[in-house]
């Protein structure tokens, strides 16, 4: 919208809120549609970011979907001729067998297991774009996105970084499942943001890793969460949920080298950020955030 494009939203906000779209309202070129894409719309747009879908465990086991609203998503951009860029995820590679995943890596995934609904939604999401892609000659776009953060993120989504985040905040122990060795790689959101675009606008169908490929595991997030809010902050061990990946970070040569992006922003630049936030939603807009030696303390 900085730049002239005009930009339509649409969202059931099963995991969104209309707070975050709320500084948008007045700009003639946003427009905001309340509508779920597992059913049909028919909008006049040049471009589709097809970003529409639970991420977090907590929602996609409750709400199991995301191959039908691609397809209506793929007609959509068939019958107008828009560009289509599809939002998947590094969840695509399952438990991987090998490390760090590189796009050409096939995967390592339970297709009956409990988090299926979404490694295999997302798998079966690309096919469906692929065959559009050289079935219908649709230009499409996929990004393969690992772990991502950052300020308006749903306090209590389940995913790691708001999960400790918001722990921390409340003064309540943080969850670590299994042993805590398992890793993950965390990227700003900004960063995301600027890499899909990127992405959207360049001639390169993908798939592409967009992800920060610092590696922690769940101890080591732990500590920086401990060091940004409350050094005293405690951790507390829980049995590992099923299929949870051991391992998790991306290669993003391919990016780097077609598509001229790469992270800026690091875990201990970003968090702080995030923290912000959350210390305005869970104690209210009155409550002050103060930086100390040991962190950031949030009071009311």
């Amino acid at each position: 919208m900085e730049r002239g494009d005009h930009v339509i939203v649409v969202d059931n906000f099963f995991t969104g809120r209309k707070d975050n779209l709320l500084h948008h309202l007045g700009n003639p070129n946003f427009e905001l549609i309340r509508h779920d894409v597992v059913e049909p719309i028919l909008l006049e747009v040049d471009q589709i970011y097809h970003l529409a879908c639970p991420a977090s465990p907590v929602h996609y086991k409750y709400n199991p979907t995301n191959v039908v609203g691609t397809l209506n998503m793929l007609g959509l951009a068939k019958r107008v001729g828009a560009r289509f860029l599809l939002t998947s995820t590094s969840e695509v590679y399952g438990d991987p067998l090998q490390h760090p995943q590189v796009e050409t890596y096939w995967g390592n995934v339970n297709p009956i297991g409990v988090r299926s609904c979404y490694d295999e939604g997302k798998r079966t999401a690309e096919t469906l774009t692929m065959d559009y892609h050289r079935g219908a000659n649709l230009e499409v776009r996929i990004a393969r996105i690992f772990n991502t953060y950052g300020p308006r993120m749903c306090i209590d989504d389940g995913r790691v970084v708001s999960n400790f985040v918001a722990q921390a905040l409340r003064k309540e122990p943080m969850t670590v499942y299994g042993d805590g060795k398992q890793t993950r790689s965390f990227q700003y959101v900004s960063d995301l943001v600027e890499g899909l675009i990127r992405l959207m606008e360049g001639d390169h169908v993908g798939p592409f890793n967009l992800g920060n490929p610092g590696e922690f595991t769940m101890l080591e997030l732990a500590k920086v969460v401990q060091d940004t809010i409350d050094s005293e902050a405690k951790i507390e061990f829980r049995p590992n949920t099923e299929d949870d990946p051991h391992k998790r970070k991306p290669d993003i040569t391919r990016a780097k080298e077609l598509l001229g992006w790469e992270p800026k922003i690091s875990l201990r630049q970003g968090l702080p950020l995030m923290v912000t936030d959350f210390c305005k939603r869970i104690f209210g807009d009155h409550s002050e955030t103060t930086t100390t030696t040991t962190g950031t303390v949030a009071g009311s």
